[in-house]
Parts: structure tokens; sequence; C-alpha cells
């Protein structure tokens, strides 16, 4: 069984770069938004995760008061 991973079939960086300038029309930077490099890493067929990262508990509340606003509460 072929389990390797095929980079040209699963290309998340414009993913990645739609999600970030997503939440940059809303005031939100993930400052280590990216590549899970464990997942990138992994022979696999499966693309490979989005990384959210870490963030502080402004941009979190900034987050969750966007989230609200989207689904109209």
């Amino acid at each position: 069984m072929d389990d390797t991973y095929d980079f040209t079939a699963h290309d998340i960086g414009p993913d990645i770069d739609a999600l970030r300038a997503a939440l940059a029309a809303h005031g939100i930077t993930l400052p280590t938004l990216g590549v899970d490099p464990l997942t990138l890493a992994a022979r696999t067929t499966r693309p490979p995760l989005v990384a959210l990262g870490n963030c502080n508990v402004a941009t979190v509340r900034r987050m969750a008061e966007v989230l609200r606003s989207a689904a109209g509460g």
C-alpha cells in the first residue's frame, strides 16, 4: 500500500492564506497560524493539519465576538 503524501493534491497554503486574510478583515491575528509540522512530515495520503496556534486572551475574546456576530447572536 502506497501511503505517501502527494504535495500537489493537497496544497493547503492557499487555504491558510485565505483564513489569515478573513481573520485580518476582523482585526484578528493568529501569529503562529500555519501548517502543523508533524502532520506535514508524516508519510500519508491525507493533507496536513492546520495549526491555529496559541493566542492571547484579547484575541480569544475578539474571535468569540466575531463568531457570535456571524451566528446572529
